[in-house]
């Protein structure tokens, strides 16, 4: 009867560390397999994760600065767009002024002077003196700008001065000739001349 106690005890304390045993494996195989999913999850973050969200944060950045741009490009198409909506006002504002400001009169004085600047060049004289003075007839359709030039240079280039000024494309009447000498072999011509211009 103390022998089967005893081998009774015996199987319980067996039972009992098998138990323990069991216990033990089965924590270290929970301890194991924890650790391998940590390791696991640290590869997954830093083999994965990490440059899945570095990647996403540079494509981020990336359409931020997209969007600024787009957004300045669309604000300088809106300006071009105003500035071409107004640009034909302008146009017709600038006409106008010409128009309104700059009489036809100011317009005979230049034509005029380049007139006389480009005959003296052509005809190789040199300018001394050029006078204008506009004059109304009444009952006139056209006024007339009446012009005194002196001209100085050789009497064949005199000439040729007196003859461009006659057959200029402008109505120009020419009124006085008056020759005189100058220096040397040189002749000095005034002439007088009346050109006439829309009023």
């Amino acid at each position: 009867m103390h022998g089967a106690v005893s081998h009774g005890a015996l199987n319980v304390r067996a039972i009992g560390n098998m138990k323990k045993n069991r216990r033990k494996a089965l924590i270290r195989l929970l301890e194991r397999a924890a650790l391998g999913l940590i390791v696991l999850d640290a590869a997954l973050y830093f083999g994965a994760v990490r440059p899945l969200h570095s990647r996403v944060a540079a494509a981020e950045s990336s359409y931020h600065l997209s969007l600024g741009e787009m957004t300045q490009r669309q604000e300088r198409v809106e300006r071009l767009e105003k500035f071409q909506k107004t640009l034909p006002a302008a146009d017709t504002q600038l006409a106008s002024f010409l128009g309104g400001h700059v009489p036809p009169r100011r317009h005979a004085f230049s034509d005029a002077a380049k007139l006389i600047r480009i005959l003296t060049t052509r005809s190789g004289v040199q300018l001394d003196n050029v006078s204008y003075k506009l004059t109304a007839e009444k009952d006139e359709p056209l006024e007339r700008l009446n012009i005194n030039v002196t001209v100085e240079g050789p009497f064949a280039n005199v000439l040729k001065f007196a003859h461009a000024l006659e057959s200029a494309r402008q109505l120009i009447l020419l009124k006085s000739f008056n020759f005189a000498t100058a220096q040397g072999s040189a002749v000095s011509l005034q002439v007088g001349a009346d050109l006439f211009i829309t009023p």
